[in-house]
């Protein structure tokens, strides 16, 4: 090893070595956004200079960090601090010291770093989400073009599910929870089409803490139902402000499988929705149906029937049934972004998007591709005849004031712009290059 920077095989654990008074850790993951104009002009000795340069320099600047190439275009930094202040002091510091010129053996060269970041506090063990946090961030980064920085959230199994139960029972009393709003586009008009709700919960000790840990808390506690009315409240007061500052839209929000066939739920949920007037959705997976088919069709056709729009969501991620599919009263259906990721990168899946893009039309059902994340993803489904894209080339969830913003300046223009006519034999060489 020199000056922090080591030759360890990609995918190995970073060994950390700092001091024992270190309470927060940062894994940063830096890209290079010109790194295709550079490596064109460069060559790939070069380039591979270059990356490695990249690597010493933060090594050096910054004090126990480990910093190492991990890609061809990335170099990954792991840096401990002994508050988050310091730590988030050595992430601002990082962009000054990659904007300042690299010496190479044909002369200068400059790069445009692009910085995603995870932080978590210690101690904690699971070094693979931490990886994932970062790689998150980082595909933020390259949609919004400035450093990106997630908390890696806690998971409920280390945390007491009973008093986790309890808190969660207290931040729905006591507003303690937040929504983020994550725009659908529709492909062909170009415009915003809807926007889905996203429930979020910043724990007042642990910090944020993902839905996917905590909405199997608030079922198995039987709290999913005040937890989506609070929701369901706050969409109804939000989209009230969104109408008055000139974007009616609808809002779509989630539903649990278990409230479907909840009496009460339903009654308090309609009656939110008739005394508002408001424009809703629900988002629903096509499992949720199977626990009671008889009173969740009811119920969602009852829904419907109030104007309340129902959309399948996840569809492929489960074992989708073509016999409930047929009969849910729905207008739109979400492809599963497992199979829209790798979209340009399967033989198989375009395959499979493409039929299903085709049944659900047939259904007369509007197709939600989520987890667009590229331009040659979005042509692909243009061509296919996909109606709305959701994902990260257009927008991360994002706070209500921000999407005041994003509308304001119809910020989605950019990415739809790129969905051009082409052949689809065409779009699929060119996405694998």
């Amino acid at each position: 090893m020199k000056n922090g920077h080591s030759r360890i095989a990609p995918g190995a654990p970073t060994p950390v070595t700092a001091g024992t008074d270190s309470q927060w850790q940062s894994l940063v993951l830096v890209g290079v956004g010109n790194f295709t104009l550079l490596r064109r002009r460069l060559g790939r000795a070069l380039i591979g200079l270059l990356i490695d340069a990249v690597a010493d320099r933060l090594a050096q600047c910054i004090p126990d960090a480990i910093a190492r190439p991990t890609a061809p275009a990335q170099v990954e930094v792991m840096i401990r601090a002994a508050t988050r202040e310091a730590l988030d002091a050595q992430l601002l510091t990082i962009a000054e010291i990659l904007g300042r010129p690299f010496a190479l053996p044909d002369g200068d060269c400059c790069i445009e770093p692009v910085l995603g970041a995870a932080i978590a506090a210690l101690p904690h063990d699971d070094d693979i989400r931490l990886l994932e946090e970062a790689e998150r961030a980082l595909a933020d980064a390259q949609v919004e073009g400035r450093l990106i920085v997630r908390e890696m959230t806690v998971p409920t199994g280390r945390l007491d599910r009973i008093a986790l139960a309890h808190e969660l029972t207290c931040a729905i009393a006591q507003d303690g929870l937040f929504v983020e709003y994550q725009p659908k586009v529709h492909v062909r008009q170009q415009r915003v089409a809807s926007v889905e709700a996203l429930l979020r919960w910043r724990h007042p000790s642990y910090g944020l803490i993902s839905p996917v840990e905590f909405i199997p808390v608030a079922e198995e506690s039987r709290i999913i139902g005040p937890l989506t009315l609070w929701i369901l409240r706050q969409v109804i007061a939000d989209q009230r402000r969104l109408a008055a500052a000139g974007h009616a839209l609808r809002i779509f929000i989630n539903i649990s499988g278990m409230l479907l066939g909840d009496p009460h739920f339903v009654r308090e949920a309609c009656a939110l929705v008739i005394d508002s007037g408001a424009c809703i959705g629900f988002e629903i997976t096509e499992t949720s149906v199977i626990r009671d088919p008889d009173s969740a069709m009811a119920n969602l056709q009852a829904f419907v029937d109030m104007g309340i729009a129902v959309a399948i969501d996840d569809y492929g991620a489960g074992l989708s049934s073509l016999s409930y599919l047929k009969q849910l009263p729905a207008c739109e259906l979400k492809i599963d972004k497992l199979f829209i990721t790798q979209l340009t990168s399967s033989n198989r899946d375009p395959l499979i998007v493409r039929s299903t893009i085709d049944l659900a039309h047939a259904l007369e059902m509007e197709v939600v591709a989520e987890g667009v994340e590229t331009p040659a993803t979005l042509a692909l489904l243009s061509v296919m005849g996909c109606d709305m894209i959701q994902g990260y080339l257009i927008s991360r969830p994002i706070g209500f004031d921000a999407l005041i913003r994003f509308l304001n300046e119809q910020a989605h223009a950019a990415a739809t712009a790129l969905a051009k006519p082409m052949p689809l034999a065409r779009l699929v060489a060119d996405a694998r290059g």
